[in-house]
């Protein structure tokens, strides 16, 4: 899976057109095996390596690929436990409380939101005992009114794109 190594505040602008077949199998090809070259994936989609290299430049400056950095547990670093907490911020702070949060290496993604929340988190942690911690220094900060805090059991369905990237190419294909 592809994954950025840099951190992006601000939500991507949705791509300017759709993706066809050809971007679909490209981008299937790359979550598989991020380290193919250009040549072996031109190879492999059958068209020209310059094609290969013209559609992902595309789909990288229409903000559909992100990057293609190293997929990394968390778990594997020493940090399996996860949580998703859902954060209450008092009017006005919102820009205060993302660059708190952004200065929290356990805060792994932030979200803004509707609904009961304004802001939902995913959290790492080292234990359940450290998760404590983590959450302490999250909403150790004057912004931040209430939090709510939902451990996460198991995984059954990780982040997956292929399945996405499959059906967008059948629609916006035609097929």
């Amino acid at each position: 899976m592809m994954t950025s190594g840099s951190v992006s505040h601000a939500m991507p602008s949705p791509p300017t057109s759709g993706i066809d077949e050809l971007d679909g199998r490209l981008i299937v090809l790359l979550a598989r095996e991020p380290r193919i070259g250009v040549l072996e994936a031109s190879r492999r989609l059958g068209v020209a390596r310059g094609t290969v290299q013209a559609r992902m430049d595309r789909l990288q400056s229409n903000g559909v690929i992100r990057g293609f950095g190293p997929d990394v547990d968390p778990a594997a670093l020493g940090y399996p436990v996860t949580a998703f907490a859902t954060l209450e911020i008092k009017q006005g702070q919102g820009a205060e409380v993302r660059a708190h949060l952004g200065g929290v290496p356990e805060v792994l993604e932030l979200h803004t939101t509707t609904g009961h929340g304004d802001m939902l988190c995913r959290l790492v942690a080292r234990s359940n005992a450290d998760l404590q911690r983590v959450i302490d220094r999250v909403v150790g900060f004057d912004g931040i009114v209430r939090a709510s805090t939902a451990i996460v059991m198991e995984n059954p369905v990780p982040l997956r794109i292929i399945p996405l990237v499959e059906q967008a190419a059948r629609e916006d294909s035609g097929t």
